[in-house]
């Protein structure tokens, strides 16, 4: 996770009237974006990112903004994917966890008398359910995304998600971080994101899964790099109208040991055809807006 962005968590309130005519309990849809800052409509007034004639569109988060409560004061745990999220779903800091990387162990292993957001909510009689990237994958969430704890049954990856790392970018099918794509021309014809979408949309309609009261948690792996994308969305931001970001300098007197290099986005083939100078850069002004 870049250090500069945060997680955006959105947890809506469903009435269970709503859907299945029952209103004895509230259903809980958590929705996570990874690496997503403020750059949104409702934030508008609180970022200075964009200036002028260009506006983030962002007209469904949005909506449900004005029917919710914006958090403008909000921090990530720890500038890292793993430990942040362990941390805000189960309530305990990062080194309370001892979770201070991605892939070192799995926290149940140093702290099992822990109960998660969601298996608080299982253990009460819902039925809890997750699809993308909720916890994060791998050996910090012992290869099942903590599973049967927290979930009713397994967390759904969208079957896309192994073509993440592909060389599909442009004519030449190269592996670059900034990818705008023609989803239909996709392996598997589709994005992963996409893919859980549909799936949670289409859970949300099925009465026979959802016979009790539901909480489910839905990730979305974008603005995570790599920057890939349906091409369309260009329009909305020209690039002749986004400014370089303003604190593009290293800050003075900064740590070595506080310095990321992006050794991953450098092997990338875009970012390695700029021959950027180690550890520092800087980025070219003329990429950085994309």
């Amino acid at each position: 996770m870049n250090p500069n962005r945060r997680l955006f968590i959105c947890i809506c309130m469903l009435p269970l009237c709503g859907l299945f005519r029952l209103c004895d309990a509230t259903n809980v849809l958590l929705i996570i974006a990874d690496d997503l800052r403020p750059s949104l409509g409702c934030y508008q007034q609180e970022v200075s990112d964009l200036q002028g004639e260009l506006r983030f569109h962002t007209p469904n988060i949005d909506s449900l903004a004005e029917r919710g409560t914006i958090f403008t004061n909000a921090y990530a745990q720890q500038a890292l994917c793993g430990p942040s999220r362990t941390s805000f779903l189960t309530g305990r800091r990062p080194d309370s966890l001892r979770t201070f990387d991605n892939s070192r162990f799995y926290w149940r292993s140093k702290k099992n008398n822990i109960t998660t957001l969601p298996q608080y909510f299982k253990e009460h009689n819902y039925a809890t359910f997750s699809a993308g990237k909720v916890f994060h994958p791998g050996r910090l969430s012992n290869k099942t995304d903590d599973y049967p704890y927290s979930w009713n049954s397994p967390t759904f990856h969208p079957p896309t998600e192994e073509y993440m790392q592909a060389k599909v970018c442009g004519p030449n099918h190269r592996r670059n971080i900034v990818c705008p794509v023609n989803v239909t021309e996709q392996p598997g014809g589709s994005l992963p994101d996409l893919q859980t979408a549909d799936f949670v949309v289409n859970l949300l309609h099925d009465e026979q899964m959802l016979k009790q009261p539901f909480f489910i948690a839905v990730g979305f792996h974008k603005p995570h790099v790599p920057l890939k994308y349906p091409a369309e969305f260009r329009d909305y931001y020209p690039i002749e109208k986004v400014q370089v970001a303003e604190n593009g300098a290293i800050p003075a007197n900064l740590p070595d040991v506080a310095w990321n290099p992006w050794m991953t986005l450098r092997s990338r083939d875009d970012i390695s055809d700029l021959n950027i100078s180690y550890p520092y850069g800087p980025m070219p002004d003329f990429y950085q807006v994309y």
